[in-house]
C-alpha cells in the first residue's frame, strides 16, 4: 500500500503511474499486482481525504492479498488535459474516477474498458439515470460510487433584510426580488462567469430550466443557440446589468466562500451543494442558510451527476481493477463515501443516512437533478462557450450573437471530430 498526495508536475504523475500500470512496484508480496487509482478531491478536506483513502486501501488489500493498491490524490484543475496527455502516451492509472461529461471522448480514443460484468448481479439497485449517465453505446464505462446535486442557496439575513418572506423560486420570482434587494444593497443571484468554471455549474442548468439543450438530438450540431439559449443568456445578462448579479462575477469560480455569496454580497445561489450549505453555517449561522428546490423557468431543473470508476484499457492488471470497482461499489463503501463527502448514493438499497435537515433538502433536490449531455466533444464545446458568454456579459455582443458564434465554432469542430 502506497498512498500519494500528487501536487508535482504532470510528467512526475504520469511516470509515477505509468510504473504501477506496467507492474513497476514491488507491492506488499511478491504475487500482488499492482493497480493504481487516480482520485480526485471528492472528499474537500485533505486530512480527512488522504486519512479516508487511506483505510481504503488498507480494507480493499485485507480482502484482496493478491492486488497491490495504490491510490495517487490528483487536484480537480486540469484534469482532462493530464488524463489525456496520460493516455496518448500509452500510460495513466489502471483506475481512474470520471464523470458522464468525460468518459465519450475516452471511449471515442479506445482509452477505457467497459464495466458492464461488475455490476451484472447488482445493476438493478443502481439509480437508473446514474448508470445511463455513464453508458456510451450500451456499454457502461463507469462504475458509480456517489452522487452529486446542486440547488438553491438562500441568505436568510439579506432575504429579510429587502423584506422578502419566500425565497424566489422561478425566474420571474428573481426578477420581481431584485429591485427589493438591490434597494436593500446587495445583489440577487451569484453566478459563475469564470471561463474555468464547468457550465454545468452556471449556464447550462438555465439553458435546461429554458427548455432547451447544448446539443442538437444526433449530437451531431450544438442547439444552444436555439431560443431557449437566448433566453437564458439574456436572463443572465438582465440581471447583470442591472447588478443583481455581482461583477466580481466574471471571475468566480464557483468556490462559495470565496465569491460574493460566501461573503453575504449576493442573496442566493443556485447551482451550491452540500458542502456549500456546511461551509456557510459557520459565517451566517445555520439558521440563516435556506436550502431549496432548483429554480423553474419552463422547467424545474438542476445538475447533479454520478461519479464513476473507470477502468484504464491499457492497464496490465485489468482484473485487479475490476475487483477494486466491485468493493468500490458495494453498500458499505457508498455510504462511507457519501457520510465522508456529503455526497448522495447511486444505489437505492443503501441511501446516505440524512444527518441534518439541509441533507434531507439535497435529498429531496435529487429528484430534479440532470446529468448532462453526453457528447465526445461536450468539454471542448464548453470551452468555446465559456468565454462568449463572457463576452455577452461584458456588453461586447449580444446574447444572440455570442450564442451563433460560439455555435459556428463548436459546429466546426464537431464536423472534424466525425
Amino acid at each position: 500500500m502506497r498512498i500519494k498526495r500528487l501536487g508535482a508536475p504532470l510528467a512526475a504523475a504520469v511516470v509515477a503511474a505509468g510504473l504501477s500500470a506496467c507492474g513497476g512496484g514491488s507491492g506488499e508480496g511478491e504475487s500482488a499486482k499492482p493497480v493504481t487509482v487516480w482520485m480526485y478531491p471528492v472528499i474537500a478536506d485533505e486530512k480527512a481525504a488522504v486519512a479516508y483513502w487511506s483505510q481504503v486501501e488498507k480494507d480493499f488489500e485485507a480482502a484482496n492479498t493478491d492486488v497491490d493498491l495504490t491510490i495517487e490524490h490528483q487536484p480537480w484543475a486540469n484534469r482532462d488535459q493530464k488524463l489525456a496527455t496520460a493516455f496518448s502516451g500509452g500510460k495513466g492509472p489502471d483506475v481512474l474516477l470520471l464523470g458522464p461529461d468525460q468518459i465519450p471522448q475516452f471511449v471515442k480514443t479506445g482509452s477505457l474498458e467497459p464495466v458492464d460484468k461488475v455490476l451484472e448481479a447488482d445493476k438493478a439497485k443502481f439509480l437508473p439515470g446514474a448508470l445511463e449517465a455513464l453508458t456510451v453505446d450500451g456499454k457502461l464505462y463507469g462504475a458509480p460510487i456517489y452522487h452529486t446535486v446542486t440547488t438553491t442557496l438562500y441568505n436568510k439575513l439579506l432575504l429579510d433584510k429587502a423584506g422578502i418572506a419566500k425565497p424566489p423560486e422561478t425566474w420571474d420570482e428573481i426578477k420581481a426580488a431584485a429591485p427589493k434587494l438591490k434597494q436593500a444593497g446587495v445583489a440577487t443571484l451569484d453566478y459563475s462567469a469564470s471561463p474555468e468554471t464547468s457550465l454545468n455549474l452556471s449556464f447550462y442548468p438555465l439553458l435546461w430550466q429554458a427548455g432547451g439543450s447544448v446539443f442538437a438530438e444526433d449530437g451531431m450540431k450544438v442547439a444552444f443557440n436555439q431560443a431557449p439559449g437566448v433566453e437564458a443568456l439574456t436572463f443572465i445578462k438582465g440581471l447583470y446589468d442591472a447588478g443583481a448579479i455581482p461583477k466580481s462575477s466574471l471571475t468566480n469560480a464557483n468556490v462559495v466562500a470565496d465569491q460574493a455569496l460566501g461573503k453575504q454580497q449576493v442573496a442566493m445561489g443556485f447551482t451550491n451543494t452540500l458542502i456549500d450549505a456546511k461551509t456557510v453555517n459557520s459565517s451566517w449561522g445555520a439558521a440563516n442558510v435556506i436550502v431549496g428546490v432548483p429554480l423553474q423557468n419552463k422547467k424545474r431543473v438542476g445538475f447533479g451527476l454520478p461519479g464513476g470508476l473507470a477502468v484504464n484499457a491499457g492497464s496490465k492488471n485489468i482484473e485487479g481493477a475490476e475487483k477494486f470497482l466491485s468493493f468500490m461499489t458495494q453498500p458499505k463503501q457508498v455510504i462511507s463515501l457519501g457520510t465522508a463527502s456529503n455526497y448522495l448514493s447511486p444505489r437505492t438499497d443503501a441511501p446516505v443516512p440524512a444527518s441534518d435537515e439541509q441533507s434531507k433538502k439535497f435529498e429531496e433536490a435529487l429528484q430534479f437533478a440532470f446529468h448532462g449531455e453526453v457528447n465526445p466533444a461536450a468539454r471542448q464545446v464548453m470551452a468555446l462557450l465559456a468565454v462568449e458568454i463572457q463576452a455577452a456579459l461584458t456588453g461586447k455582443k449580444t446574447p444572440q450573437q455570442a450564442l451563433d458564434d460560439a455555435a459556428k465554432q463548436a459546429d466546426d469542430l464537431l464536423s472534424r471530430q466525425r
